[in-house]
């Protein structure tokens, strides 16, 4: 059986569920999935379709193909393909914090994350323990500011030789510059320790308890060039009150910081972003 997922985006108008389901039939093929959302105020159709073709003649280049000559070129759409069987790629960008590492590890090795990690990056040796144990290529690639512009030179060229699909910094401690982030747009996926915009800084937890708040968050984004303001993947919060210490806090923090990013990380891997004007459109 071969499966495809399609994501469409395009100005809102009559006909495109029809025009796109009657071409998944007409290509015999049967729709397994389909979700749709209009953004009202911008006026953009979305959608996501999983379908099956268990024609023994399948070629998902051909199906890509025919659907622009026929559909996408009508509608203007801007959409994208994929075979079920083409397993992105995944680099991780780590420092000296090793929670979210382990957790990705972790799933990774469970099965629950459908990826390759062909390497780790890090400006830090702390962790090329864990990488080995998980026989994972360690990069150990320092960062200074006078060495920055030539440390992501290596790191783009490891990224490049590998065909990585996707990064994610796992705690990197590091600003990711204007050029990685042009090569890798929608692309690259952060934690931040602070449920976004609160609380922004080296310190949000300890902002955080001198407020006296009742909850702590943490955010998953896509990066991009206005630091700790890109796209939002996924969020989450857990309760804490006035008989919490700080140290409380910050373990709270980690444990949601490994949770909502590996949400982020298997909404990207399932294809289920979609990225416009700064903003998400998440399917489930």
């Amino acid at each position: 059986m071969n499966t495809i997922t399609l994501l469409i985006n395009c100005d809102d108008q009559k006909g495109i569920i029809a025009a796109v389901t009657n071409f998944i039939h007409h290509s015999r093929g049967n729709i397994v999935y389909i979700d749709q959302h209009v953004d009202r105020e911008q006026n953009i159709f979305f959608m996501r379709l999983e379908g099956e073709f268990d024609d023994d003649d399948f070629r998902f280049e051909a199906l890509a193909a025919t659907f622009e000559k026929s559909i996408a070129k009508d509608f203007r759409m801007r959409w994208k393909m994929y075979p079920d069987d083409m397993t992105p790629k995944m680099a991780l960008f780590v420092s000296k914090y090793d929670h979210c590492l382990y957790d990705i590890l972790g799933r990774y090795n469970a099965g629950e994350l459908k990826v390759d990690i062909p390497f780790i990056i890090s400006n830090h040796n702390d962790l090329r323990s864990i990488a080995e144990s998980f026989n994972i290529p360690y990069h150990y690639i320092p960062v200074t500011k006078e060495n920055k512009a030539a440390a992501e030179e290596k790191q783009l060229k490891l990224l490049k030789e590998y065909k990585v699909d996707f990064v994610v910094l796992a705690r990197y401690m590091q600003i990711v510059t204007e050029r990685l982030i042009k090569e890798f747009p929608n692309s690259i996926i952060n934690i931040h320790h602070s449920f976004l915009p609160a609380f922004p800084g080296a310190r949000p937890y300890h902002s955080a308890f001198a407020r006296g708040v009742k909850i702590i968050g943490t955010t998953s984004h896509y990066v991009t060039e206005e630091l700790d303001a890109g796209p939002i993947i996924e969020q989450d919060v857990v309760r804490v009150s006035h008989s919490h210490s700080i140290k409380d806090l910050v373990a709270k923090g980690r444990d949601l910081e490994k949770i909502v990013l590996s949400r982020a990380i298997k909404l990207h891997i399932e294809r289920k972003t979609m990225v416009y004007n700064n903003k998400t459109v998440i399917f489930s």
